[in-house]
């Protein structure tokens, strides 16, 4: 028969036995568990070639900032299936210029929504040469490698107010991305034609050549007081999932196919190389 004394110690020894492996059940499980989940991992890649002049460009980033604050916004995020999504912002311009403003971050509600919004609004304005869509394209699907979280949706929402002209087809870089499983979706900028490499049918340019991939959309700006409220129904849609823009957005300036390389063209005529 076992003594009184032992059978206490034993059973002291298996309580703190058992207490020492519910502490360490955190680290396992987190070490097992992989990669936190996300509804979309979204790039924002806005352009920032010379043909935005500093205005544009502090308005297009003031519509992301008022975007990602916006009761809509938060409300989209929190609505998915896990409330919570990952985005980085980028600036693009030539083929070698390509930079992160703001890192992946994940965001789940205001407070998070809040800094991310605050970290564009302090980056500060510049300006570069040439437009490679294509490189932008190539830049933005390199990101998700980097991005420490597993997300049901990989999403490029690029913006852009002329045609590539500098870099490969932008056919080939959407092509590429989209093998991935990466969708591009698009905002055109429309409201101001300012140089011989502007193309009027920028909107059709952009549905032909620049999206692609699952419920790829695209919402032009016809005109600049459009901004704000364009890019944060924007978002909502790339939050939600949803791959039917509003019909009142759809719409293109032209239904015929258009060139995908009309931008290279009119820069080596004009540049000669």
């Amino acid at each position: 028969m076992a003594h009184p004394a032992n059978g206490a110690l034993l059973w002291g020894s298996a309580v703190r036995a058992a207490l020492a492996f519910l502490l360490m059940l955190p680290a396992a499980a987190l070490a097992q568990g992989g990669p936190q989940e996300v509804d979309v991992a979204l790039v924002i890649a806005v352009d920032i070639s010379y043909s935005m002049d500093e205005d544009e460009q502090r308005l297009q980033r003031k519509g992301y900032v008022e975007a990602l604050r916006s009761t809509a916004v938060l409300d989209a995020i929190a609505r998915g299936p896990i409330g919570r999504i990952a985005a980085t912002y980028v600036e693009w311009a030539g083929s070698n210029s390509q930079d992160v403003v703001v890192p992946w971050q994940v965001i789940e509600g205001p407070e998070s929504a809040d800094a991310f919004a605050e970290r564009i609004a302090a980056a500060p304005i510049r300006r570069a040469y040439r437009t490679s869509i294509s490189g932008a394209i190539d830049f933005s699907a390199s990101l998700f490698s980097k991005i420490g979280v597993k997300a049901m949706r990989q999403v490029i929402d690029i913006s852009g107010d002329g045609p590539n002209n500098q870099g490969r087809p932008v056919t080939a870089a959407r092509d590429d991305a989209v093998a991935r499983n990466i969708t591009i979706n698009g905002l055109p900028l429309l409201y101001k034609r300012s140089s011989y490499m502007d193309i009027a049918n920028l909107d059709a340019y952009y549905r032909d050549c620049v999206i692609g991939g699952f419920g790829a959309f695209m919402v032009p700006v016809r005109e600049i007081e459009q901004f704000p409220d364009t890019i944060r129904k924007k978002l909502v849609m790339e939050i939600a999932g949803i791959s039917e823009p509003a019909p009142r957005l759809e719409p293109t300036a032209a239904q015929e196919k258009t060139s995908c390389l009309v931008g290279e063209w009119r820069w080596n005529e004009r540049m000669g190389n």
